[in-house]
């Protein structure tokens, strides 16, 4: 029962994201070729339906970011790698990968503060 309502719940929270999604901004070319580059580095371990990740992914849209996004739950290769590699089954999860070194950060809070200290006003 709970399982369903979750569903029904997760369901109407991406339909209402859908309806309410931002505009992504508008830039220069070069600009978001540059960003672009950037995000190649970055991966988002996320599920579909949870709240937190939808969060994420607006706050993404709104800074115009292209990252790749994992989908953690139904692709077990990447639920490995975020458990082995991040240290827990935990989304959202943002791999933050810099001079080989990959860097686990959790909580929508955290990521959304992490991508508009480095591309917001870009």
């Amino acid at each position: 029962m709970m399982r369903a309502v979750r569903y029904l719940l997760g369901q109407l929270i991406v339909f209402i994201d859908w309806l309410t999604r931002p505009r992504p901004p508008q830039r220069d070319p070069q600009v978001q070729a540059q960003i672009d580059a950037e995000t190649r580095s970055l991966a988002l371990y996320q599920f579909r339906l949870c709240p937190f990740c939808v969060k994420v992914r607006r706050a993404m849209r709104r800074l115009g970011l292209n990252i790749e996004t994992r989908d953690a739950r139904n692709d077990p290769e990447q639920q490995v790698r975020l458990i082995n590699e991040g240290g827990e089954f935990k989304v959202p999860c943002l791999a933050i990968t810099e001079n080989g070194q990959t860097r686990w950060l959790y909580e929508s809070n955290d990521i959304i503060t992490y991508l508009e200290q480095r591309f917001a006003g870009r």
